[in-house]
């Protein structure tokens, strides 16, 4: 009877193990497919198709992003959306899409959903960007330009002595000189001498670059 005791005890011991190994095997299976499907999300949303999927982006900053050198140059190599706007780590880049909600929301509330709201945004989503990509170093930008690897004899004369003295002598940032890159500028009043009356008006070189990219 002592031995059939202990049988039951063991029996009941491995049945408890296997019950064990099972809960973990599955937890862990499970845990990897979760993990898999969330990073197959994310890297998702970092491609160009979702990036311009809403109008206010696929009709505005899209269409300028095309007449770009980031998007058809002599290399053939193209930066897109998330190479620039989206950073390569995991913690930033988990935090710069905790912080897209808002991009989100504006869209559903339609607050640029059409040109004239979008340019009425246009300098604060910009700062916003800018100020954003100086806080990180340029860091986005960085992934591919590295001032390490300039060969400065292959630049203009000044873009090379502009690159030297900007980066080296005054800490500055490559988005300190290279806004509007991919992007068009906000229309800013910089305030420089005096009216003119034969000026050519504000947003004249904004609409004729529109029409060009159409």
């Amino acid at each position: 009877m002592a031995n059939n005791g202990k049988w039951a005890r063991l029996k009941q011991w491995v049945s408890q193990r296997r019950k064990t190994i099972g809960v973990v095997s599955i937890s862990f299976v499970l845990g990897v497919l979760a993990w898999v499907g969330f990073n197959a999300g994310l890297e998702a949303t970092n491609t160009e198709a979702f990036c311009i999927s809403c109008h206010e982006m696929s009709d505005n900053v899209y269409v300028e992003y095309r007449n770009s050198i980031h998007y058809q140059n002599a290399s053939g190599v193209r930066a897109t959306c998330a190479d620039c706007h989206v950073p390569k780590e995991w913690g930033p880049k988990m935090l710069r899409k905790l912080e897209a909600y808002n991009d989100v929301l504006q869209t559903i509330l339609g607050s640029a959903d059409t040109p004239e709201k979008f340019n009425e945004r246009r300098q604060a989503m910009a700062e916003r960007e800018w100020a954003r990509m100086k806080a990180r170093d340029s860091q986005n930008c960085r992934s591919c330009h590295k001032a390490d690897h300039f060969d400065f004899s292959q630049q203009g004369r000044r873009a090379a002595e502009t690159h030297q003295q900007g980066l080296v002598e005054e800490g500055k940032t490559c988005i300190d000189c290279h806004k509007g890159i991919a992007h068009s500028l906000p229309q800013i009043d910089q305030g420089v001498g005096a009216a003119r009356p034969d000026a050519v008006p504000a947003g004249v070189f904004h609409d004729a670059s529109s029409r060009r990219a159409e």
